[in-house]
């Protein structure tokens, strides 16, 4: 037995001498897969930075081209505004211009009406203060207007 314990202690240090060199190299050569893996990861992380970067950027310039569009959009609606407001007063002004004068025409027409004796069978003509009154335009031929001129110029006493 003495000299199976003399064997033993040089294969103890054989065994222990080759198990050290073994793990140094076995996680070097573990290491080669992760680190190709790693740098993939890398350069894809750069891509995925630089493409969020550009469209960021487009995002920005999306922006200023909308807020220039809008900002045109609202100047253009002001000045069509502004002019609708003042054709709007135009014809106010219009409107009430053509009511005086439809008025003042109507009280000519009544005066017309009493001095030439034609009242209505109650001996009064009644004036209508603001209604409406539509006009028919027709044209008047000489014919038309002769018959109307002498009716108007004959004295009152025929």
């Amino acid at each position: 037995m003495v000299g199976s314990d003399s064997t033993s202690p040089p294969s103890a240090a054989v065994d222990a001498a080759s198990p050290t060199p073994a793990p140094l190299s076995s996680p070097m050569e573990n290491l080669a897969p992760f680190s190709a893996s790693i740098a993939d990861l890398n350069e894809s992380r750069s891509e995925i930075l630089t493409r969020i970067q550009s469209l960021k950027q487009d995002l920005q310039s999306w922006r200023s081209k909308l807020d220039t569009q809008v900002k045109t959009y609202r100047d253009e609606m002001s000045e069509l505004k502004i002019s609708l407001d003042v054709e709007a007063e135009q014809l106010r002004s219009e409107f009430q211009l053509l009511k005086a004068t439809l008025q003042q025409q109507q009280e000519d027409v009544t005066s017309s009406l009493r001095n030439l004796g034609l009242q209505d069978a109650s001996g009064d003509v009644t004036e209508k203060p603001n209604t409406m009154v539509e006009v028919k335009e027709e044209a008047i031929t000489a014919e038309d207007k002769a018959p109307a001129e002498e009716e108007i110029n004959k004295p009152a006493s025929e």
